[in-house]
């Protein structure tokens, strides 16, 4: 599908956890909607696949290998984007780290990993880009959440209180930056079946001794009020509009795409 928008000035965009899944999605359909972009990740081989996709429609890509918890990293990520393009318009938030293990047998290495990703380097990415965004009097941030942000899940506490987090630094960014007129807001996608999801779903069958994981993930589906599970080219349409589309009036939003099964 060729790039749209091609005779207007090309939104410069930065997506992390781009190897795969939504992350990759949300930069294709990006460069489709006629942005550059920028993609990081630890995966060097799919961040490659990522950059021959959006090639493949046209647009111009930065490709940003390495880890993004490292200190430093989420600023020279930004810095990078804006030495080749001048500036910075949309960063999206998508990369995670999510491990089950029970609430009693918690270890240190597992919040910490936690932690270090879904919040501190979303964090300093979100001040880096912000800058940036305040002396431009323009941008948009988008971070993904999860509907478990607002549960109680025992087997899975670290993500979902890194994911908390994620809320509240959503909400003070968007504070923080609204007198420049840049937007702040959030996504929760429900279920979708990215390599995350799976690898999650597979460990939470065997914490909880279900030897059937089809049986296991069918039970889990039928929790959502549609359902069925997410596609993860919709969720990404739903990232792209709070992107490019949604009105300039709303920031602190969290938008919930789970079929119903986060509630507000």
């Amino acid at each position: 599908m060729p790039v749209e928008n091609q005779n207007t000035t090309p939104r410069r965009a930065l997506v992390t956890g781009a190897a795969g899944g939504l992350g990759r999605e949300v930069a294709v359909q990006l460069a489709r909607r006629g942005c550059v972009v920028a993609v990081t990740d630890i995966n060097g081989e799919g961040l490659a696949e990522t950059i021959t996709l959006i090639g493949e429609v046209g647009a111009e890509s930065e490709s940003i290998v390495g880890d993004f918890t490292g200190e430093g990293a989420p600023e020279a990520a930004v810095e990078k984007v804006v030495a080749r393009w001048g500036g910075i318009d949309i960063l999206v938030n998508n990369a995670g780290y999510g491990v089950i293990e029970p609430f009693l047998d918690a270890t240190y290495r597992a919040w910490t990993r936690t932690l270090a990703l879904n919040v501190t380097a979303l964090a300093m990415a979100c001040k880096a880009a912000g800058r940036v965004m305040r002396e431009q009097r323009s941008g948009r941030i988008i971070n993904i959440t999860s509907p478990g942000s607002r549960m109680a899940l025992p087997d899975y506490t670290a993500y979902t209180a890194s994911k908390a987090g994620v809320d509240s630094i959503t909400r003070a960014a968007a504070v923080a930056l609204a007198p420049y007129g840049v937007l702040v807001n959030s996504l929760a996608p429900g279920m979708m079946d990215t390599e995350m999801q799976r690898s999650t779903e597979v460990d939470l069958a065997r914490a909880n001794g279900r030897d059937d994981l089809q049986a296991f993930l069918d039970e889990r589906t039928r929790r959502i009020p549609l359902g069925r599970r997410a596609e993860i080219a919709e969720v990404a349409e739903a990232v792209v509009w709070l992107c490019l589309d949604s009105p300039k009036y709303m920031t602190a939003e969290r938008l919930n795409m789970s079929g119903g099964l986060d509630k507000d």
